[in-house]
């Protein structure tokens, strides 16, 4: 069974379609690769020009003079290291709770199916479909004053970890590759005298390996860059995430100085995706196919 694309093999074997077929691929690569390395490289480049010609008009495309020394300045004077301390401390609390939490409201879904399971599933997607920003309210609000315990979870991590446990998107991923799990594996569990939670422990998790590195990413990352939560909850400057750290330190900041930080707090998470782009491409596609 052939392969059906827009250009058939004998039209593409024509010098002059093989031609234009490459062209256009080349220019659309190259395009492509301008788009999304561009901002990047203007980043890492402006960290190591002057202050004056980081902001003359019109900007130079490579540095007159390279200073290296704006990374070390950075560093030391937006006091990144705590930074970078406190955003890991929080990053990898809330990867905790989501791969106990999202991955038990999972297995319950797809194996234990409850009652009004269905119902649930598609509640929790239906609020995939909110804004963001329309929650920040009721859930500064509830961080300001828990209900039934009565208690501020402003400036402490909680104000964090908690906001980011349901997560319905991760929820439907998990499930989903739960699904594709077959039937047989769990039974012959449940004839070996294995509880539900034993095979959830010993036989699920192990084989679940791609999809949990894929939410392990997704926690880590999506605590990493978010800004706007942690500015309104955390307005102690000592407990504050990398990015909202350099915000509140940016005013007096040379702007050389500052793209160097920008720099500097954009590297975990690239680095990230460099080691992990197979895990996550292959975690994503793990459960589309059952057998």
């Amino acid at each position: 069974m052939s392969t059906r694309t827009l250009i058939s093999p004998a039209q593409l074997a024509r010098p002059r379609a093989k031609f234009l077929y490459w062209t256009v691929f080349v220019l659309v690569v190259c395009l492509f690769t301008l788009v999304f390395l561009g901002p990047l490289y203007w980043m890492v480049s402006g960290g190591l020009k002057s202050t004056q010609e980081v902001v003359q008009s019109p900007p130079t495309f490579l540095p007159r003079a390279v200073h290296p020394e704006n990374y070390s300045r950075a560093w030391d004077v937006m006091d990144l290291a705590r930074l970078l301390f406190n955003t890991l401390y929080y990053a990898f609390g809330a990867l905790a709770f989501q791969l106990v939490l999202d991955v038990a409201a999972a297995y319950s879904l797809s194996r234990l199916r409850p009652v009004f399971g269905k119902v649930i599933l598609a509640m929790m997607l239906a609020t995939l479909m909110i804004p963001a920003t329309v929650l920040v309210v009721p859930q500064y609000l509830t961080v300001l004053d828990v209900p039934v315990v009565e208690r501020n979870l402003l400036n402490s991590p909680w104000a964090i970890w908690l906001p980011s446990v349901t997560n319905a998107f991760n929820i439907f991923l998990l499930k989903r590759f739960f699904d594709s799990i077959p039937g047989e594996l769990l039974d012959a569990a449940a004839i070996d005298g294995a509880s539900r939670m034993r095979t959830l422990w010993s036989v699920v998790l192990p084989i679940s390996r791609p999809i949990l590195g894929v939410v392990s990413i997704f926690a880590v990352v999506g605590v990493w860059k978010d800004f706007l939560w942690p500015m309104l909850t955390l307005p102690d400057p000592s407990k504050q995430t990398l990015n909202v750290g350099i915000y509140s330190l940016a005013n007096g900041v040379p702007e050389n100085v500052l793209i160097a930080a920008l720099t500097i707090a954009s590297v975990p998470t690239l680095l990230i995706f460099l080691i992990f782009q197979r895990n996550i491409m292959s975690g994503l596609t793990a459960g589309g196919l059952k057998g």
